[in-house]
């Protein structure tokens, strides 16, 4: 085989672009998300500046975890009963109304960290809701053959964003400070909102099941009674709960990097830098077929990665191991999204959705909150090698010692093709 024939044969399958809502929806996050990067990386900057401290840096974790598990799971429910256009309409104004008080706050120089909290806190809300609800949009706007290429795309998007959302984060701290940043964050956003508003009417297919506990309580007893299912949310949840360094960057930019906000913004982008490579080079990810074994590879793979960065305090040896755990968590995310997207039928999507992002985005700030509580009793590289460690531990002992998911293979489930 070629050169040319071989780096074609793996890179990212471009196809779904071709249709127009979802490139809409592609180009809207593209946009949208280097501004969610600007503010994440000031965020954590502003509350470390006013308290000096990660623990509390880690908060922020907390702040963004309980909107999200309680709208989380419920906004997909209401994804699976309402018009999922309208419903991604709402909660995208919610996150934007979040980000205009987030800015509010930085031009009347209130430095107060408890409204700084209740802000994320609204900006989780309405993550919540827009989440699981795309998530489930994307099955009903592309063939189910496109579904995979379309996870690659999105996790190309989002990595790309979260690339160059918090260096532009860094320059704008360095030269303008925290209002010109959430004002940046504030202006892209519109791209999101754009995007929805193009969509067509989406309304639920199938048995209409009325939103609320039950209808929560089906959707997560459809994962407990699948294996493979759940235990993608678990090796996901240790990935994140064990090795996330998120919330230490500002420490570690503050005691290796003599604090400097270029350096913070090199951290925070690292881990994106590999997942833009992973995503780019992504065409041969679908013809793995023992995903599940797989998938315990690949997060073995970033913890030791994740380890190896908290043993250097060379600037470009933690973002290029970072981005070596980029790559690993790039692969899973689009393995585990696209086994979860073909399983459910559609009147289960938002709920399957619902979880998914729950773990997805929750597990990181369980992350960030259990990385800042150890940095405080550990100190800094304690908590960060040995959070890498813990996880590919973790992971290859919990992960192997389930039959089901060790023997998974894609395109079945149940002992039924897809």
């Amino acid at each position: 085989m070629a050169f040319g024939d071989l780096i074609k044969r793996h890179l990212v399958d471009t196809r779904p672009l071709g249709v127009p809502a979802y490139r809409r929806i592609w180009l809207g996050q593209a946009v949208s998300h280097i501004g969610v990067g600007v503010t994440v990386t000031a965020v954590g900057k502003q509350v470390y500046e006013i308290t000096g401290s990660s623990f509390w840096v880690g908060l922020l974790g907390l702040a963004n975890l309980i909107p999200l598990v309680v709208f989380g799971l419920w906004g997909g429910a209401v994804a699976d009963a309402v018009d999922r256009r309208r419903l991604l309409i709402a909660g995208s104004f919610v996150a934007w109304a979040a980000t205009l008080l987030i800015l509010a706050q930085a031009l009347a120089g209130l430095d107060n960290v408890y409204l700084i909290f209740a802000a994320v806190a609204v900006n989780s809300t309405g993550f919540a809701l827009t989440g699981p609800t795309r998530g489930a949009i994307i099955p009903r706007i592309l063939e189910p053959e496109l579904v995979p290429a379309a996870n690659a795309l999105n996790s190309l998007v989002y990595s790309i964003g979260a690339v160059i959302g918090p260096m532009v984060g860094g320059v704008l701290l360095a030269g303008g400070g925290y209002a010109i940043a959430y004002a940046v964050d504030a202006l892209l956003f519109t791209g999101s909102l754009y995007a929805a508003l193009r969509l067509p009417a989406l309304p639920p297919l199938g048995e209409v099941t009325r939103p609320g506990a039950r209808a929560v309580l089906e959707g997560l007893g459809f994962i407990m009674r699948s294996p493979v299912l759940l235990m993608s949310f678990v090796v996901d949840i240790i990935a994140m709960v064990f090795a996330l360094p998120r919330a230490l960057f500002p420490e570690a930019a503050h005691l290796w990097f003599g604090g400097s906000d270029l350096a913070l913004g090199w951290m925070m982008s690292s881990m994106a830098i590999g997942s833009v490579v992973g995503a780019l080079f992504s065409g041969w990810v679908g013809r793995i077929r023992r995903q599940g074994v797989a998938l315990v590879v690949v997060i073995a793979v970033w913890g030791l990665a994740v380890a190896a960065a908290g043993l250097t305090q060379h600037l470009w040896l933690v973002v290029t191991f970072m981005a070596v755990g980029g790559v690993a968590d790039v692969i899973s995310s689009v393995w585990r999204q696209s086994i979860l997207q073909l399983y459910a039928p559609d009147e289960m999507r938002g709920r399957m959705q619902g979880a998914f992002m729950v773990v997805v985005a929750g597990g990181p700030r369980l992350g960030d909150l259990r990385a800042g509580a150890t940095a405080t009793a550990f100190g800094l590289t304690g908590a960060w090698v040995g959070g890498g460690l813990a996880c590919a531990a973790a992971v290859l002992v919990v992960g192997l010692s389930v039959a089901g998911f060790r023997n998974y293979r894609a395109g079945t489930t149940a002992g039924r093709p897809v």
